[in-house]
């Protein structure tokens, strides 16, 4: 049988990150990956290290709420294209994805029950605004009142408060807690009783009374957006336009990030991430990742306008490439003046 293992959390909690590190392990180099984007342009194929053969995107939707075409068939299809070349399998979900569905169709569907088991399910807990998503989102509470084992992220930011623990006591007391600096593989591939993740599923919080097979709805207001374009942006646009979003958006944008070309940087994009009102500083990568070299970002936000973070940059733009072509101009007039001497 393969082991199959579920992480999970909410948008920004840093699942990717965590992925990233299990497999930076060599005794988990035969591990396949599905990763579920809920966006419309995939980027964490680019952001985590893996061999493509045994790595799968699904940016059709969310997982729970497409699970029979998406995540059965892409399991399924996994095993028919690189059978042999793993011996496990990691699915990060969307950061709004409702596990339940997820658990039950891998649970019950005779085909991948024939080759397939549940091993352990991880929930990536933010310590910064892990008490907020608790408060505001449904799908978090879901996450983590469901999960074998939670691991703490960011815990270089901040520790977990007394207030965040004792929300997780309610919410799930017997799942072990973990500082993501003290994370090994083997805790994510570390088997987990089957029968009290089964009684946790029978008192999920904040859910209806319907079929787990049926579609999830996600919280009210939420929708996503992308931005794509092939020219590189200006170090100083892109300054201005996260420090525009973090006082205009604040916590209506819920999750963005991408890769950035800069003009002052060829061959060499930013990382972008931020989360809520708080922005990571950009990252520059020694070299693009894959060969599509050109800016992808993705917004997920609530109660905004779909194309304002697109707008908001256009007019940063302008403004900026004005500012740089005087300074540019007063430059060139200047070592003119040089060159012609007194």
């Amino acid at each position: 049988m393969i082991p199959v293992s579920i992480v999970t959390g909410f948008l920004g909690a840093g699942k990717t990150t965590l992925i990233g590190r299990i497999l930076r392990d060599p005794g988990f180099a035969r591990t396949a990956v599905i990763v579920n984007e809920f966006g419309e342009i995939g980027l964490d194929h680019d952001l985590i290290a893996s061999g493509d053969e045994t790595f799968l995107a699904l940016t059709t939707g969310c997982l729970c709420c497409a699970v029979r075409s998406d995540l059965i068939e892409t399991l399924l299809d996994l095993g028919q294209r690189a059978a042999g070349q793993f011996d496990r399998v990691l699915i990060e979900t969307s950061g709004l994805a409702d596990p339940t569905p997820i658990l039950h169709a891998l649970m019950t569907d005779p085909a991948v029950c024939a080759a397939h088991a549940i091993d352990t399910m991880v929930t990536v807990i933010d310590p910064v605004l892990g008490l907020a998503t608790l408060d505001r989102f449904p799908e978090a509470r879901r996450q983590a009142a469901l999960a074998d084992r939670l691991v703490f992220s960011k815990t270089d930011l901040a520790a977990p408060d007394s207030v965040l623990l004792a929300r997780l006591d309610r919410l799930n007391p017997g799942a072990p807690r973990i500082d993501v600096r003290d994370i090994t593989p083997d805790a994510v591939f570390a088997g987990a009783d089957p029968i009290a993740r089964a009684m946790r599923m029978t008192e999920i919080p904040d859910r209806p009374k319907v079929s787990p097979f049926s579609r999830a709805r996600h919280s009210d207001g939420i929708s996503t957006n992308w931005l794509r374009r092939a020219r590189p942006l200006p170090a100083l646009a892109l300054t201005l336009w996260l420090q525009a979003l973090t006082e205009h958006c604040g916590d209506r944008l819920i999750r963005m990030k991408g890769l950035v070309a800069i003009a002052e940087m060829p061959g060499r994009p930013a990382v972008v991430h931020g989360v809520q009102h708080v922005f990571s500083p950009p990252e520059f990568l020694d070299r693009w990742p894959s060969a599509d070299h050109e800016t992808r970002l993705v917004f997920i936000f609530r109660d905004m306008p779909r194309h304002f973070p697109a707008r908001l940059l256009a007019a940063i733009e302008d403004e900026t490439r004005d500012e740089l072509d005087r300074v540019s101009a007063a430059v060139l007039a200047r070592a003119n003046r040089e060159m012609e001497g007194p």
